[in-house]
């Protein structure tokens, strides 16, 4: 396992996304698994679609790691976001579209490499 990130943006606003252990335990806490979670967020199961709250919980914790490290980084004090205003970004960039960044960057953290999964 290797910390990852990545960024989008919102409303002209750069938001860093990290996967590290920090929001492993906070995913832990909420699903009991990171498997289950997992299995919630892929959209392969529920009918296709992703579980929207577990999406949003875990962009949500992804992005305040993002912002707790840079605040670390930068001496800042930048705030953390909540379930809503992740929703409402999810609302803009997309339900597949996060989907698919959320999943890339749990998937690179594992060490593989987007390239290797197709080849399989």
């Amino acid at each position: 396992m290797k910390e990852v990130s990545t960024s989008i943006e919102y409303e002209g606003k750069k938001y860093d996304l990290y996967y590290n252990l920090n929001v492993m335990m906070e995913i832990q806490g909420e699903y009991k698994t990171l498997a289950k979670w997992g299995e919630l967020t892929d959209g392969k199961s529920n009918d296709g679609e992703p579980d929207i709250r577990a999406l949003c919980f875990g962009v949500t914790a992804m992005i305040n790691e993002g912002i707790d490290i840079n605040n670390e980084k930068n001496g800042t004090k930048e705030p953390h976001i909540t379930l809503k205003e992740a929703g409402r970004l999810l609302t803009d960039i997309g339900l597949s579209e996060m989907t698919k960044t959320v999943n890339d960057v749990v998937i690179e953290s594992a060490g593989e490499s987007k390239e290797n999964l197709k080849n399989e």
